[in-house]
């Protein structure tokens, strides 16, 4: 197949300024040097390979590529003289890794029951939360894929290491949250002050939950406050963010019904969390042990604000 000219098909726009509801893609030097090898690359046809921990913002990137698209049936031959988006790639099973592969090498394909070979000219942006050269030596993940992939490779930091961008992307979530539920809340400086010292073990996504929690309840204040104590317990083996003992929780103004949601919200964090730990956190696994569909999974496991456990 006679490959283009990278210049003779604009694959990607120009680096825009994002949208209010959307967090800073250079708020801080990592993510400027992110932006300066985004447009390095925006206008040829090279293999992108995102990765970064669990809701640190990986597909922010993805709106410099013009026509990108979820990985789904059939989006192939949609991005044709576009580009695919392929989210949670450590997460295709081998058949599918190889039918990838395939399509890569040769940039064909022939539709399910059809014989005939479609050609297509597509830019592939992948993303990935897990270690791949982990999964490679576990036999999870197939070697020439990794090498096809990773012809640019981006890692988003995650929110601890750029703690520059807390107080710019909480005031965007929460103008956008009280816009949607017509609140006129606030953040107090001693409240972003807390929000920048804490540790965000989910990332982006952790923060604009917390910010939501903030804008729509009553006692957003005690509920935010609340919640990260939680997280801190859960993550640091009990320890305040001090560093010199547990910090209790403030007592919360609830009714029994709103105890009894978050008892069931609890339990069901525990459950997913209990079984994702114990299949070394294989979704694929997991959402089969649960019954549930892999995107509902996925749905689950960004509500609860859960993260793999980090490696060493």
């Amino acid at each position: 197949m006679a490959r283009r000219d990278p210049a003779a098909v604009a694959l990607a726009a120009p680096i825009v300024e994002p949208s209010n509801d959307s967090p800073l893609l250079d708020g801080s030097p990592q993510m400027r040097a992110i932006v300066t090898v985004i447009e390095n690359v925006a206008d040829t046809d090279a293999t992108v390979l995102i990765r970064g921990e669990s809701g640190v913002g990986k597909d922010l990137a993805r709106g410099a590529f013009t026509g990108a698209h979820r990985r789904k049936h059939g989006q192939f031959e949609s991005a044709h003289r576009g580009t695919i988006y392929l989210d949670e790639l450590a997460e295709l099973p081998p058949a599918l890794q190889a039918k990838l592969l395939h399509v890569l090498q040769d940039f064909q394909f022939s539709r399910v029951g059809g014989h005939e070979l479609l050609e297509i000219d597509t830019r592939v942006v992948a993303a990935t939360n897990r270690d791949l050269e982990e999964a490679m030596a576990r036999g999870e993940f197939r070697e020439d894929l990794y090498y096809r992939l990773n012809v640019v490779e981006i890692t988003v930091p995650p929110l601890r290491e750029r703690r520059e961008e807390i107080p710019a992307l909480a005031s965007r979530f929460l103008a956008r949250f009280n816009s949607q539920y017509g609140r006129q809340k606030q953040l107090m400086p001693e409240t972003l002050a807390r929000l920048t010292d804490y540790s965000w073990p989910g990332n982006v996504r952790e923060l604009e939950n917390v910010i939501r929690r903030l804008a729509v309840l009553d006692d957003g204040e005690q509920a935010m406050e609340a919640l990260m104590s939680r997280s801190r317990d859960g993550h640091n083996g009990n320890h305040g963010h001090n560093g010199h003992g547990s910090v209790p929780p403030p007592i919360l103004a609830e009714g029994l019904r709103e105890v009894g949601r978050r008892g069931a919200r609890d339990a069901e964090r525990k459950a997913l969390l209990d079984v994702l730990d114990r299949v070394s956190w294989n979704r694929t696994e997991a959402a089969r042990i649960l019954k549930v569909s892999y995107k509902t999974l996925l749905k689950k496991i960004s509500e609860c604000g859960l993260t793999p456990p980090v490696r060493c």
